[in-house]
């Protein structure tokens, strides 16, 4: 086949046209947020970004599951007014959620402050409500244009998201260096995308005649039960475990160790939220009709053949750099952050195979065998961090990270199972993809090699 033609197959495949749009209008915006990460390093401590830390574990563990998870039946809904009824349902409940959480924090802030180890919440009681409305409110209008395959729209968001962020952390930052412009920016990255969003579900409502309607809505309530009943508590695991213990380690660890751990976290989450995220999107877009199809087992390993060629080498790569690299980068206050990245590969590296590909059990009606998962990712990840903590008093963040990629492979195992992708299919095919990835990490090691002959 000459390379005319395999270009010509490849640009004509719906599943990489498809992430390609997404990837495409996102990659400038997480390149923006790198960018900005070595001069935000330098205009804020690690203690503030410890406090960033403690915003988005409380956030990113509650935000996913405030709609009821009914985010996620938007695209599976055969009819656009049924879809129309769940997204009303997922802003309804994104909203209540909101109202409860400013209640909690408002009435017990003392009690919260005390159990986080600080003296007082410093702006963490409004900017939290606010930051899990704004993060909801975005998922379920991205679902809706995830069933509108608008994806050029979701990319415009991402790049808006990340323009506005950084704009006001480093404004602030050089302003007054005070701490709460990293929560600002967070809080905006997703406010300013759920603007753009609304602009186009009014668009379509406009075009189309729909509104939602309370005998609609509740008629989708009963229908899809099962995402209030399951995926909730699914996805509020799957968070906790992946939040809480850096909660967890801003509470019990003295010192800036959270903040190490964010931006490491940060580094290691671009490349996901680039490719992976987008590739969900796509996956979830086309799953339910492959499934019926029955070419789901074939759709998900052509996916997964994807996140290998793409994904997997470049993360090798920088989880081998990393502890040379950081001080360099970031500054020498940082160097921390870099050997936790090196701990944190294995972990991201399987949570960006996974992640895409776990919403097959959505599809599959499987929400009962997703929230065991979760739970026992839960019980895995926290009572690990636990463990080292009553145990050794030290290697909180490293276990974590161990904790991690235990749970992922042991995500990816079912997942497989579930969509009857055999082992002697998978295995054909990770062998085809060994040889870039294993160029990937001996370049990674003669990399290493040179930064620390140079410092030497």
């Amino acid at each position: 086949m000459s390379l005319a033609q395999r270009w010509h197959e490849i640009a004509g495949n719906r599943l990489v046209r498809s992430v390609g749009l997404l990837a495409g209008g996102t990659a400038f915006a997480q390149a923006l947020m790198l960018l900005a990460l070595p001069l935000l390093t330098r205009l804020y401590t690690p203690d503030d970004f410890s406090l960033l830390a403690i915003y988005s574990s409380i956030v990113g563990t509650i935000f996913v599951a405030a709609g009821l998870r009914f985010d996620i039946a938007i695209p599976l809904a055969e009819e656009e007014e049924d879809a129309l009824g769940l997204l009303a349902l997922a802003l309804l409940f994104s909203t209540l959620s909101a109202v409860l959480a400013l209640v909690v924090f408002m009435l017990g802030r003392e009690q919260i402050a005390s159990w986080l180890g600080r003296g007082t919440l410093g702006g963490l009681e409004w900017f939290i409500p606010a930051g899990i409305f704004c993060a909801s409110t975005y998922n379920a209008m991205q679902m809706w244009a995830t069933r509108r395959k608008a994806f050029g729209l979701i990319a415009r968001t991402r790049l808006t998201q990340s323009v506005s962020a950084v704009s006001v952390q480093a404004g602030v930052g050089w302003w007054s260096g005070s701490p709460l412009g990293l929560m600002a920016g967070q809080l905006l990255n997703h406010g300013a995308g759920s603007l753009l969003l609304a602009r186009g579900l009014v668009a379509d409502c406009r075009r189309e005649r729909l509104s939602p309607s309370v005998t609609n809505m509740r008629a989708m309530f009963v229908r899809y039960q099962r995402f209030p009943k399951f995926s909730t508590f699914e996805a509020l695991a799957n968070n906790a475990a992946l939040q809480l213990p850096v909660l967890l380690i801003a509470a019990i660890v003295a010192g800036p160790e959270a903040g190490f751990l964010v931006l490491a976290m940060q580094v290691m989450q671009a490349p996901v939220a680039l490719i992976s995220s987008a590739v969900g999107q796509v996956y979830l877009a086309h799953a339910a009709k492959e499934e019926r199809e029955g070419r789901l087992a074939a759709y998900t390993a052509d996916t997964l053949a994807m996140l290998t060629k793409v994904g997997v080498g470049p993360l090798c790569f920088a989880g081998i750099v990393a502890p040379v690299a950081f001080p360099f980068v970031f500054g020498a206050a940082w160097e921390r952050s870099g050997v936790l990245v090196a701990w944190l590969t294995p972990s991201f590296l399987l949570q960006f195979l996974t992640s895409p590909l776990s919403m097959s059990l959505h599809v599959l009606q499987k929400q009962r065998e997703a929230l065991m998962l979760q739970v026992a990712g839960l019980v895995i990840r926290i009572g690990l961090v636990v463990g080292a903590w009553h145990a050794m008093g030290g290697y909180i963040p490293e276990t974590y990270a161990v904790s991690g990629g235990v749970f992922y492979a042991l995500y990816l195992v079912v997942i497989l199972r579930c969509v009857r992708l055999s082992a002697t299919d998978l295995g054909r095919l990770l062998g085809k993809l060994s040889v870039p990835v294993c160029a990937w990490i001996v370049a990674g090691v003669v990399v290493n090699g040179v930064m620390r002959w140079a410092v030497g």
